[in-house]
């Protein structure tokens, strides 16, 4: 047997994409699962994910955050989280944040927060398997996957391995930037994932003198992007200093920031 090249739309294999499905926990029952993505680090991937779990969660769903960034997990400090997950012999519980959104992190395990993970691809992507597989989620309405940068082992085990319902693309505004997220929404469309739209971090500053909307990574061409891949953007977010504040103090779910359009793509699928 030749080996899998993950492009169905070339094969000539029979298999069903369900043969690749893990099974979630029997303890847990999540209803949407949406992967945060981007093509290259440093776009702000961890703060969207916290944001929009955030906001759903204060709209009354049941929200969820799998921290599939194994070797850079953020998403308990921004929560402020310091305890560690506990379960019993077959299985995790997730931690709650304060606000109640339900979260499970490489850092949530280690007994440091600043012990590195030096675990080749395939360790690394068996354990975001078994965040999935081995931590009991209980009802979640919708699960947000935190994924690493780029379009190797973890992606490819999330697409493959979970029910992803669609996907999120975080960008900002520099070409280069641009065109590794080109390589994101290739590969969504290759392992036939649905593509929720895009999100561009980091599109301008606002001045605090004069309100004046400063373009400090150069003129943003999210709408060339877009449609080039006929996908909507959701959402140009500003650089926000009020919010990487809360994220490093731990305070993210105090944040006021408006993502109401990437929150009504996300809510849609429930119609």
């Amino acid at each position: 047997m030749s080996e899998c090249t993950h492009d169905c739309s070339t094969c000539s294999s029979k298999c069903d994409k369900a043969d690749f499905m893990a099974k979630p926990h029997e303890l847990s029952s999540v209803k949407k699962v949406i992967g945060v993505v981007s093509g290259k680090g440093g776009v702000g991937k961890s703060t969207v994910t916290c944001l929009l779990a955030d906001k759903l969660n204060k709209l009354g769903y049941i929200s969820a955050i799998l921290d599939a960034d194994i070797t850079g997990p953020s998403i308990p400090k921004a929560f402020g989280i310091k305890e560690k997950a506990m379960g019993g012999e077959n299985f995790l519980l997730p931690v709650l944040s304060k606000g109640g959104v339900r979260i499970m992190s490489l850092n949530l395990l280690t007994e440091n927060e600043t012990d590195p993970v030096v675990w080749r691809g395939p360790v690394i992507a068996g354990t975001v398997k078994q965040f999935w597989t081995d931590v009991a989620w209980g009802d979640v309405d919708f699960m947000f996957v935190d994924m690493p940068p780029g379009t190797g082992d973890v992606p490819l085990t999330v697409f493959q391995s979970f029910p992803v319902d669609g996907i999120i693309v975080v960008t900002s505004p520099q070409q280069l930037v641009s065109m590794i997220v080109s390589k994101a929404v290739n590969m969504a469309n290759m392992m036939n994932i649905p593509i929720l739209g895009l999100v561009e971090n980091y599109s301008y500053a606002v001045c605090p003198d004069c309100g004046k909307k400063l373009e400090v990574f150069g003129k943003s061409n999210i709408a060339e992007v877009a449609a080039n891949y006929s996908l909507p953007v959701l959402a140009q977010l500003p650089l926000d200093p009020e919010v990487a504040k809360l994220m490093d103090e731990g305070r993210i779910e105090e944040n006021k920031a408006n993502i109401d359009g990437v929150i009504s793509a996300i809510t849609t699928l429930c119609k």
